[in-house]
């Protein structure tokens, strides 16, 4: 099972901060780093956090590493059009040298929607628009001329340049909370499903229901992954550290004693037992979500300690 490192960008996470965790990833052996996708604050509650736009961010990343692997986690069909989207991941796959990966999904908070003048449909169209973008950006990679009419996007011969580095194209991750709709656009189009702060129990129920998905189109199996909350400390004592600092930031109540649902909380040998149990469910990769941005001793961890342990 791999390790990635997971930002939730809009939780004002700066330029400098961003270059300090990439360069931290690539030092400490962290393959891959994937960022959310929003452009505000989810809670409401901390509009001064700004939120750099992702995929520029990516952008600048690709051109400041050169092992790390890059992408979203995920980006909603309802913040650009699919044409938009393709040009961009292409661009950042380039930039890289062949690095970049795709998360997509239907997108789901409203409010942000809302403030920023994005169209937020009800959640079957927005799935509608999930599947046709997926069938957009998959042609647009790979067929020249391509035409598409749908219900939301019609092309007409189109002939994208240049071509992405990767072949047949970056990998695309579906993200979704394990329904039917998604899993089948996921056996459809994807190369890997994701889904969130699943437990091994779920993990392993949402294994099944992928694998059937995938034999009804007659594909293989695909990998499964889970963005989850990470909380991890070599001792004891650096795990209550990185917990005060949490508490403060997030506003979680002591998520030592009340870890949220789904997280790796613990010292390094507990957050490794709870790591091997997501792997033997089935997972092939976790995203660790790592809310606390300036804390790169803990990116160290991740890369050093867990990711060998659970390999």
């Amino acid at each position: 099972m791999e390790l990635c490192l997971m930002i939730e960008g809009q939780e004002g996470v700066t330029w400098p901060q961003w270059l300090a965790l990439a360069r931290a990833c690539e030092a400490h052996g962290v393959g891959a780093l994937f960022r959310s996708d929003h452009y505000a604050n989810l809670d409401g509650l901390h509009p001064e956090r700004g939120a750099l736009d992702a995929w520029a961010t990516l952008a600048a990343l690709a051109a400041s590493t050169t092992t790390l692997r890059l992408g979203t986690m995920v980006s909603p069909v309802t913040f650009r059009h699919p044409s938009q989207l393709a040009r961009v991941v292409v661009t950042v796959d380039h930039v890289s040298g062949g690095r970049v990966e795709l998360g997509l999904g239907a997108g789901w908070h409203e409010a942000e929607h809302r403030a920023h003048g994005f169209p937020f449909p009800e959640p079957s169209v927005r799935m509608d628009m999930l599947k046709e973008q997926l069938q957009v950006i998959v042609g647009s990679w790979t067929q020249a001329p391509f035409s598409f009419v749908g219900d939301h996007y019609t092309l007409r011969d189109l002939d994208a340049q240049p071509r992405p580095v990767q072949r047949p194209h970056p990998p695309l991750i579906v993200g979704g909370e394990g329904g039917p709709r998604s899993l089948a656009l996921a056996a459809a189009y994807a190369d890997e499903y994701n889904t969130a702060f699943a437990t091994p129990e779920r993990a392993r129920s949402l294994k099944a229901a992928l694998a059937a998905a995938c034999e009804r189109v007659g594909r293989e199996q695909l990998p499964l992954s889970v963005m989850t909350g990470m909380l991890v400390g070599e001792d004891e004592a650096e795990l209550r550290r990185r917990a005060v600092a949490l508490e403060r930031l997030a506003g979680i109540p002591d998520p030592v004693r009340n870890p949220p649902s789904g997280w790796i909380v613990g010292t390094s040998e507990r957050a490794c037992e709870q790591l091997a149990a997501l792997r033997d469910a089935g997972v092939a990769r976790v995203m660790c979500q790592h809310l606390l941005h300036e804390d790169l001793d803990a990116v160290a961890l991740i890369g050093e300690r867990l990711a060998p342990a659970v390999s």
